[in-house]
């Protein structure tokens, strides 16, 4: 067989984990989108020494050293506001998100969500690495060491800080299940119907005093430049962005990274204002609204699809 019958072979076979591994990696689908091509690309031009060795491994490889230096360099530079990881799909990327219990710590539909992901970011690009191929690809240590060309004993070590590292997330952790995708749909659903009535009282009732907003417009559009605190602050917000960009054309509920969350166009957009965003909420352990998040930067949306026929 040919080199690229080879490399085709893989694709089909070993894409949607590749997409998945570097979605993960960098919470950010369109960098999942370049660093897989970037990795058949170097399949073709570079290949392994040993052609007859199995390939997928050697790509795995690849695209994890791919995905580390492309954290590493998002690191180094500046970025415009707070940052979010990118929606997608749950039902289009279903390849990429199975949900079917395993003996990995974390399943995969929770390691899409948005707060796994934001919890992610605390750790370091190997650190990072090894956590996503230990718990939640379920690699053993040596299949890992494989893939991150460490000793076994680096990964040992590596692991045990990257979960240190993750008990804050621990202590609040949410699974995508039937009985958190309800919730937190009904409290959307809540909140965007007292937005919209100007129901101050329900609002209050719904949000967290300690509520959180964190919008990620990139630098491309309007939007907080930082984390807004506090729920008059939130409230104050909240309101005022529905008074400039009026009530959404299109508002739907789609299933976005394991939870119910908003996609909503606008169709008077102005000048550095969103044509179209999503928005969800992370709920504490009473079901109140501890975090609203908002998604407006293009880059960000490249896996959603605000067509309303979808």
């Amino acid at each position: 067989m040919t080199l690229a019958a080879r490399v085709e072979e893989s694709r089909r076979r070993h894409g949607a984990f590749l997409w998945g591994l570097c979605y993960r990696m960098t919470g950010v689908a369109a960098d999942a989108d370049e660093l897989v091509q970037e990795t058949w690309a170097r399949a073709l031009t570079a290949p392994p020494d040993d052609l007859e060795a199995p390939l997928d491994p050697w790509l795995t490889r690849v695209a994890m050293n791919l995905a580390c230096d492309k954290l590493r360099e998002r690191k180094q530079e500046a970025y415009v506001g707070p940052w979010l990881p990118s929606p997608i799909d749950t039902e289009t990327h279903a390849a990429v998100i199975r949900v079917e219990a395993s003996s990995a710590r974390y399943e995969q539909l929770e390691s899409v969500s948005v707060a796994f992901l934001l919890a992610l970011e605390v750790l370091t690009p190997t650190q990072r690495a090894v956590l996503v191929l230990r718990d939640v690809f379920d690699l053993s240590v040596a299949e890992t060491a494989i893939a991150l060309e460490l000793s076994e004993s680096n990964v040992k070590t590596t692991h045990h800080r990257a979960r240190s590292e993750l008990e804050t997330y621990e202590s609040t952790r949410v699974v995508p299940n039937a009985e958190s995708q309800a919730r937190t749909q009904a409290a959307l659903e809540a909140f965007f119907a007292a937005l919209i009535t100007a129901d101050l009282e329900a609002m209050t009732k719904l949000l967290r005093d300690d509520v959180r907003i964190v919008n990620d417009g990139a630098g491309q559009y309007s939007a907080a430049r930082k984390v807004i605190h506090g729920r008059e602050q939130v409230i104050r917000f909240q309101t005022r962005l529905l008074e400039m960009r009026g009530v959404p054309t299109l508002y739907a509920i789609r299933s976005l990274n394991g939870l119910p969350a908003v996609l909503m166009t606008f169709e008077h957009s102005q000048h550095q204002e969103p044509p179209r965003a999503t928005a969800g909420v992370l709920l504490d352990a009473d079901g109140r609204i501890a975090v609203l998040i908002s998604t407006l930067a293009d880059r960000k949306l490249t896996h959603v699809s605000f067509d309303p026929g979808v």
